[in-house]
């Protein structure tokens, strides 16, 4: 049976290796399976719960719509749309905020997160993101959703509030299921590889852009933090950086971590560095030079969007009316 697949980023700060290879390269695979209906947007309304120069946010969305089709991203075997361009995402999330509790909301882990980042401006969308985030999912009647770890909480309460819907009024809304890449689902950051790599990371040598140049790309790969010993395996609590550089060597060149290890016996740490980098810089050319022909044609790029568009509202505002229907809502 086919399977509805949803999943969105946010068009903020720089899209990074850890976002490709955690999310943007899962979707390609989900993509390619014919038996899926794949929906991906770009989450820009969640992106105004952080304060943003309007400029650089309508840069990074376009920049960003390109990035997604040159990594493979296929508008024409998926769904590829702007969130704000869809007003039933804004509609469903006001109905289901009237279905979710406040204790639920308080108790969300990325609020707390987010909140003391952003302790200047604690504003609502950051309390209600996760209720946002479930209209996103509920709208397409979604079965699977393809996230990081660190959103699997914001999955839980979609479900939560799926299933208490349909406890009221019936069959609205398929209850999603989160799905997580096996290898590679969390990239940490290449300076303190106990924490994930982050595009808000106020070191840049933490942080690889998939738009950087090779030449950067290799000086941060060749500074990556490692450890004392001198054996390469996998082990991410004793050897946290050796372990994310042999994750991220595996996705580039499709192998299997165990057949890496074997492959760097009594060799050293330098060497895992470069070939981790060279392998990212191969993995990311052909991205870039299909991102620098995409970023020519704006207009293109708009009709895109566009039609995208077009193609989700059609899928979501009949979800939309049902819900709006059981409620009572008078429709004309």
């Amino acid at each position: 049976m086919s399977k509805v697949i949803y999943s969105a980023i946010q068009p903020s700060g720089i899209m990074t290796l850890g976002n490709y290879i955690g999310a943007v390269d899962n979707w390609q695979q989900m993509q390619a399976n014919e038996d899926n209906k794949c929906i991906f947007a770009l989450a820009d309304l969640h992106t105004i719960t952080v304060r943003q120069d309007p400029k650089k946010f309508h840069e990074n969305a376009m920049s960003f719509y390109a990035l997604l089709m040159a990594m493979g991203l296929d508008p024409k075997k998926s769904i590829l749309y702007f969130q704000s361009h869809v007003q039933e995402h804004a509609y469903l999330s006001w109905l289901l905020n009237c279905y979710t509790y406040v204790g639920e909301m308080n108790r969300m882990t990325q609020f707390k997160d987010k909140s003391a980042k952003h302790s200047d401006n604690i504003n609502m969308g950051l309390m209600d993101y996760p209720v946002l985030m479930a209209a996103d999912i509920l709208l397409y009647r979604t079965d699977e959703v393809p996230v990081g770890i660190d959103q699997m909480q914001h999955i839980e309460i979609a479900r939560d509030i799926a299933e208490r819907v349909n406890g009221i009024y019936g069959d609205i809304f398929t209850v999603p299921k989160g799905v997580l890449k096996k290898v590679g689902a969390k990239i940490m950051s290449l300076q303190d590889p106990t924490q994930k790599m982050s595009k808000s990371d106020p070191n840049p040598k933490a942080v690889i852009s998939v738009l950087d140049d090779d030449s950067v790309i290799m000086k941060k790969f060749k500074s990556a933090v490692t450890d004392s010993e001198t054996i390469i395996k996998y082990d991410a609590e004793n050897k946290p950086g050796v372990s994310n550089l042999l994750t991220i060597l595996s996705v580039c060149e499709n192998k299997p971590i165990d057949v890496l290890e074997k492959e760097f016996e009594g060799l050293m740490y330098g060497h895992l560095k470069i070939r981790t980098g060279e392998a990212v810089c191969e993995m990311l050319r052909p991205m870039k030079e299909r991102y620098n022909q995409l970023m020519n044609d704006k207009g293109y790029l708009l009709q895109c969007a566009k039609e995208g568009a077009e193609k989700a509202r059609e899928i979501a505002r009949p979800v939309l009316d049902k819900f709006r229907q059981a409620i009572g809502y008078v429709l004309i």
